[in-house]
């Protein structure tokens, strides 16, 4: 069963809220350090990062590229806009599946709750028809098993 919830709100939002198991810094890092991003955001199993750019400070720049054996890879670019250590981050980010996707603005903080933390990521897409090729992808599953492998490293 999956921890992740998933919800849209009206035509170009996308929420995504989970529970962790650990400390607000702890995922602060997690979505910072390169060589930590690189173990587990990788979506269902048989990807790898072999490129990881994080640049975590305003005006920073990312780049993260996928491969998998059987399949063609893609990669992500972004920038940083804001970050609060261990509260929040808020950046740009298209995907290039090869040509770019518009632009996704993501807010994502990090709240301490009971034990652990919960992570709220908003995400504002230019319009519907953005919104519903994103979602369509199956990002759903793949965030989760990313979420799921995270939780073994923090």
């Amino acid at each position: 069963m999956s921890k992740l919830k998933l919800e849209t709100q009206g035509d170009r939002y996308v929420v995504v809220t989970r529970q962790f198991a650990a400390t607000p810094e702890a995922l602060y890092r997690a979505h910072t350090d390169p060589k930590l991003i690189q173990q587990w955001m990788l979506g269902p199993d048989g990807w790898t990062m072999p490129v990881c750019i994080c640049d975590a400070r305003p005006g920073g720049k990312m780049r993260f590229e996928w491969a998998s054996s059987g399949q063609a890879g893609f990669f992500l670019t972004g920038e940083f806009i804001e970050l609060t250590p261990y509260r929040r981050i808020v950046h740009v980010e298209r995907m290039h599946l090869p040509d770019p996707t518009p632009d996704n603005h993501v807010e994502t903080t990090f709240e301490a709750n009971g034990s652990g933390t919960v992570m709220t990521m908003r995400m504002t897409l230019p319009n519907a028809a953005t919104r519903a090729a994103m979602l369509a992808t199956g990002m759903e599953g793949g965030m989760e098993a990313s979420f799921a492998r995270l939780e073994t490293l923090i």
